[in-house]
Order: C-alpha cells, then sequence, then structure tokens
C-alpha cells in the first residue's frame, strides 16, 4: 500500500476518535449517564419523557395504517434472524479457535438500551427492541465476516463496492501477488491480537 493510503488511513482513524468524543460529549448535554448497562436521566428529562409519550390508543389512530398492515412480514422476519444468529455464532465457536481469530463479542454489537425511553410506549419499544436485534446482528455478523475474509482472503476488489467492513481499507490490492504472498500470514496473525 503506498504511502499515501497508509496517511489517509491514518487520518480516518484519528477523525473517528475525535468524533466518539464528540458523540460522547453531546451525549453528555442530553441530561443522562450511563452507569453500567443502566441509563439514568436527569428529573427534568424523565418528566419531559412522560409528557411526550403517546398512549397506546392514541398510537394506534395516529400511526400510519400500512405499519399495522406490514407488521406480520416485518415481524416474520425474526425466525430467520435468529437462525442466522445461530449459525454464524455456532461458526464463529466452531472455526475462530482452530484459525487463532479472536472471537467477536456479541455484547459490542447488540445493545439493548431504548427501553429506558420514557417517552416510547410499549409498542413503540417493542419496535426499537427488534430494530436494535436487527441491526446489532448485522453488525456483529458483518465483523465475524470480516475477520473470516481478512484470514483467507485480504484483497481488495477490482470494482468499487459499496458499504464496505472496516477492514477492507487495509486490504491488499487486487491483482498483488507478490504482497499476498509475503503479507498473508501477518494478516492471519493480526487476527489473535484483536483487543
Amino acid at each position: 500500500m503506498n504511502e499515501r493510503i497508509n496517511q489517509l488511513l491514518g487520518q480516518m482513524a484519528t477523525l473517528e476518535t475525535e468524533l466518539r468524543a464528540a458523540v460522547h460529549e453531546q451525549e453528555g448535554r442530553m441530561f443522562f449517564q450511563l452507569k453500567g448497562k443502566r441509563v439514568e436521566f436527569e428529573h427534568s428529562a424523565r418528566e419531559a419523557h412522560r409528557k411526550l409519550k403517546r398512549n397506546f390508543f392514541r398510537w394506534l389512530v395516529t400511526d400510519r395504517p400500512q405499519n399495522l398492515i406490514t407488521g406480520p412480514l416485518i415481524y416474520g422476519m425474526v425466525i430467520p434472524l435468529l437462525m442466522l444468529d445461530a449459525c454464524v455464532t455456532f461458526y464463529q465457536w466452531a472455526c475462530f479457535p482452530i484459525y487463532g481469530i479472536t472471537k467477536v463479542r456479541r455484547r459490542d454489537y447488540l445493545v439493548f438500551d431504548r427501553h429506558h425511553l420514557g417517552y416510547l410506549n410499549f409498542i413503540e419499544k417493542f419496535h426499537c427492541t427488534y430494530c436494535e436485534y436487527g441491526n446489532g446482528l448485522m453488525g456483529y455478523m458483518a465483523e465475524i465476516l470480516a475477520r473470516t475474509e481478512q484470514y483467507f482472503c485480504p484483497i481488495k476488489h477490482a470494482h468499487k463496492i459499496l458499504g464496505t467492513h472496516a477492514r477492507y481499507n487495509r486490504f491488499l490490492d487486487y491483482g498483488d501477488a507478490q504482497a499476498y504472498e509475503s503479507r498473508l500470514e501477518a494478516f492471519r496473525v493480526a487476527l489473535g491480537k484483536v483487543p
């Protein structure tokens, strides 16, 4: 990889760190604190949330009818999601130790905290829990697959693709056979040192 690309990747990592710090700082101004897994809002924020909460019947009348109609299709996807979760988790549990790859921690990706929001009614909290699970599962699975790709084939594509994982930009250039032969083992060893 050329020096300019390495510089840009370093700048991206620095900006991501700064962004995380700025978001964390803003969260502090949103009148809540994280205490372990518990989210605690200031009294004034809890009161404001309580006043904004729509009761179930008001929500039912004012919500879009297409949301109710498509509900069974959306929630029917929970079965394939649960199966996918079980398969990917089993794959990681069985294969990663053999390859020497550090396992991906589920709790880093599947975070359930929106139920602490007092302005959501029980149906909205249920919706949020479903979305937290589905999107968290996709992130968890993407990281497992990214580590697998880094182990077996850390090579960029010839064509530009959208939605690449965080590891992709550090992969080897397409067609660079010499780098593949000389650096593949280093990519594999690095996976055993993932924090």
